[in-house]
């Protein structure tokens, strides 16, 4: 065996293959993958398989290499199309591709290719290319980390006792219509769709409002028209009770919502709490509501685990009415058991409801004495007190 192995050390790798293959079929050893023989090989030669391989060679010149000048004009050529962050100075970033930069140098004599430049770019000038992000907040709430830490100190009780905790927002809008959208589809067809996207041509708008249970993964999306008001949002949130919540839970249990601060469920919406002081009163049920604080909407549960969903189900469909809308949300599902019920409003939302003139005079809710602003609730009122 020693005369094999001193035999093997001049060969190249692909050589001592050739010669390890009958070895270890003589030997009666199976090989069914290339990793086994690697394996083998490794256990029989370790300290003859580090060596074999050919050496490093000199290879193509780089470009940078052969021509000095490339480099600093390249650096030349980013630079009046360079921007940069006031308060971030060392981030920089330019809106000219590698081609358009590839064909300057050219035309200055420097013969390059758009692949080079792109090398260039990122090894030598350590530019990357980055997509802008939408992280930077437009506003800063001073309640911010003190609401967080009441509205999970509530989520949390709830879930622990097995109570329904619901999140609450309005999707984005949508037009029906043959406009385009966006995602792809297997098809042995061409879809197509209309040229132009004004709103004007629409055939209707719908307001997909969604409620969302923490605890059950499973969510309603009420189809609407008209306006977005308050009047809308407690009607899904009724209907979620009497289609979902009542065959899930016991009668006695209060709600949590959990909402933004803004919109037809904001904590500035009157009509919106008379509105829930009246389902309160119809469900003979506590009803919580925690806001999220103000700038801080996209921490909504539902945001990262409903809409994005339904989103996916509804791209590279055609919107020619609302009951296709609703068929495609669906089928909405996910691995981890999401499910979509949807339901069309029967009645067209009138924009710009007041709030009853007996809750402007008597308001019935019951704030907090931490934070009341953003979190309260509603007792239910027996028959005798509501028709006094």
């Amino acid at each position: 065996m020693k005369k094999i192995v001193a035999a093997m050390l001049p060969l190249r790798h692909a050589s001592l293959v050739m010669v390890v293959k009958p070895i270890l079929h003589a030997c009666s050893v199976v090989i069914r993958t290339p990793s086994q023989r690697g394996l083998l090989m490794l256990n029989i030669f370790p300290k003859i398989l580090p060596q074999v391989g050919s050496e490093k060679k000199g290879g193509r010149i780089q470009a940078s290499s052969a021509n000095p000048d490339l480099i600093p004009r390249l650096e030349e050529a980013v630079k009046n199309h360079v921007a940069g962050s006031p308060v971030e100075p060392d981030v920089q970033w330019t809106n000219r591709t590698p081609t358009e930069l590839a064909e300057e140098l050219t035309s200055q004599g420097h013969s390059v290719d758009r692949k080079t430049v792109k090398r260039i770019l990122r090894n030598e000038l350590g530019l990357g290319c980055r997509q802008m992000a939408k992280n930077e907040s437009m506003g800063q709430s001073e309640d911010r980390n003190e609401q967080f830490e009441t509205l999970f100190a509530y989520r949390d009780d709830f879930l622990a006792k097995g109570w329904p905790v619901l999140s609450i927002d309005t999707k984005k809008k949508e037009l029906l219509g043959r406009f385009h959208r966006d995602g792809k589809a297997w098809t042995d067809g061409q879809p197509s769709a209309w040229d132009h996207d004004f709103p004007s041509s629409s055939w209707g708008k719908v307001i997909p409002y969604g409620v969302y249970d923490l605890a059950r993964n499973h969510a309603l999306m009420y189809l609407a028209t008209g306006a977005d008001t308050g009047r809308l949002a407690v009607d899904a949130i009724r209907r979620w009770w009497y289609r979902i919540g009542k065959w899930r839970y016991p009668q006695e249990v209060p709600i949590l919502l959990l909402a933004d601060c803004g919109g037809s469920n904001g904590y500035r919406g009157n009509l919106f709490r008379d509105l829930l002081q009246q389902l309160s009163n119809r469900l003979q049920r506590t009803i919580r509501v925690s806001h999220i604080p103000p700038y801080c909407s996209k921490y909504n549960p539902i945001d990262h685990r409903l809409f994005c969903h339904v989103h996916r189900s509804l791209s590279s469909i055609l919107l020619t009415s609302i009951d296709v809308m609703r068929q495609a949300i669906s089928r909405t599902s996910t691995r981890t058991g999401l499910k979509v019920a949807t339901e069309l409003a029967r009645v067209t939302y009138a924009p710009k409801e007041k709030p009853s003139s007996r809750y402007l005079e008597n308001p019935s809710i019951i704030r907090d004495e931490k934070l009341g602003k953003f979190n309260y609730r509603f007792e239910p009122k027996t028959p005798k007190l509501l028709f006094p």
